[in-house]
């Protein structure tokens, strides 16, 4: 009987052991949804980040509006970096009130640490990616302000929406010729090497996918004819440009003969007559120099930049 009674007072004693189980069981769940809640704070950012590359591939017009949702996205982060903090510090102090053994502890501080780091890396790749776009987006503005300037006291004007210079043709060639007047030459060295070196400054190359010189006749004669002689026009004024004596330096030579191109368009881009709608034939005669920015390129550093591949068609 008294061996008993010993049995039954021994099973009705706390089982210690099965409570410090249940409590690292908890402490377990615990260190779970911590991670299950970095790992949706992850998802969320690169979902952040996808949703942007998409609205920049369609709308590569209007930067500032991607400037804009870049910002809202640097905010998020940000947000999503105090609530990471919290928890972290949380998890902190769950830790230091479990207990855990130092092996344990060391772990886990381990882990903070990478979490920190990768926090940081990630605010420093959003500022270099704000840095990035901000200079994008200010190419054209840059080029396009800088041009107007230096003809600012010119009787040529720069286009401001595309940056381009237009040539009366009637001014530069005779009827139906293509050779450069010589009344009109020394306007030529006065106006191409200040339109060139613009684009041709180290900050800007890099940036620069042509530049083109187009020839351009009215609707007289059948389209085939118009169209060797606006090559043939605008072929004249690179030939001019590419010529040491006319203004520009061996370098800057150099570095048109890798971007230059020669178009000839015929009467396929006529100008209308705003009063009557009809093809004004005058101004239809011209000879334009324009550029052309590697957006392709930019779109892909941006993707670059986000750690995505660019879309393709």
């Amino acid at each position: 009987m008294r061996n008993n009674q010993k049995r039954r007072a021994a099973f009705e004693e706390p089982s210690y052991w099965q409570s410090f189980s249940d409590m690292m069981s908890a402490l377990t769940l615990i260190f779970i949804l911590i991670i299950a809640i970095t790992l949706a704070i992850y998802r969320q950012k690169t979902t952040d980040l996808e949703r942007t590359q998409v609205e920049l591939n369609a709308a590569q017009q209007d930067l500032e509006q991607a400037k804009e949702n870049l910002e809202q996205s640097r905010l998020e982060i940000e947000a999503s970096n105090k609530e990471l903090e919290q928890s972290l510090a949380e998890l902190q102090a769950a830790y230091q009130q479990a207990a855990m053994t130092q092996e344990e502890l060391n772990t886990a501080y381990q882990q903070i640490a990478d979490a920190q780091a990768n926090l940081e890396n990630a605010q420093k790749e959003l500022a270099d990616t704000k840095s990035e776009l901000q200079d994008i987006v200010g190419i054209r503005t840059d080029i396009i302000g800088e041009l107007q300037e230096r003809f600012n006291n010119s009787t040529m004007k720069v286009d401001p929406q595309t940056g381009s210079i237009t040539f009366s043709a009637d001014v530069l060639f005779s009827f139906n010729s293509y050779d450069i007047s010589r009344q009109t030459q020394e306007i030529l060295k006065e106006v191409i090497p200040m339109y060139l070196e613009v684009l041709l400054q180290d900050n800007y190359v890099p940036y620069i996918a042509e530049i083109i010189i187009e020839g351009h006749t009215d609707t007289v004669s059948d389209y085939q004819t118009n169209m060797v002689l606006s090559f043939n026009r605008a072929n004249s004024v690179a030939k001019f440009c590419m010529n040491p004596a006319n203004g520009l330096s061996e370098e800057k030579i150099e570095l048109l003969r890798c971007l230059l191109t020669v178009n000839g368009r015929s009467f396929s881009n006529p100008v209308y007559d705003e009063e009557t709608g009809e093809v004004d034939p005058e101004a239809s005669r011209r000879v334009e120099i324009k550029f052309r920015l590697k957006e392709d390129e930019m779109i892909e550093r941006i993707a670059e930049v986000l750690g995505q591949e660019p879309q393709t068609e």
